[in-house]
């Protein structure tokens, strides 16, 4: 795990990205808010709070892949 946390930061850092067609499933969950606030001036929350409520409109119950990205 150490490895992959290492080599999202790298890309991060480099300017990419940490996903691409596969999501962010559990395993760049906790690099994600890095990716984020990485091209948002340190600022993630706002896109998050949007995020999560995007998903609220098209799974208001919350039974589409539990706690993949949001707890």
């Amino acid at each position: 795990m150490r490895f992959f946390e290492d080599v999202g930061r790298v890309a991060i850092r480099l300017g990419g990205t940490i996903s691409a067609e596969h999501g962010i499933g559990t395993m760049k969950k906790e690099l994600l808010r890095e990716s984020i606030s990485s091209r948002n001036n340190g600022n993630a929350d706002t896109v998050l709070n949007l995020m999560r409520n995007v998903k609220k409109v098209f799974d208001p119950y919350g039974i589409f892949n539990p706690n993949k990205i949001f707890d």
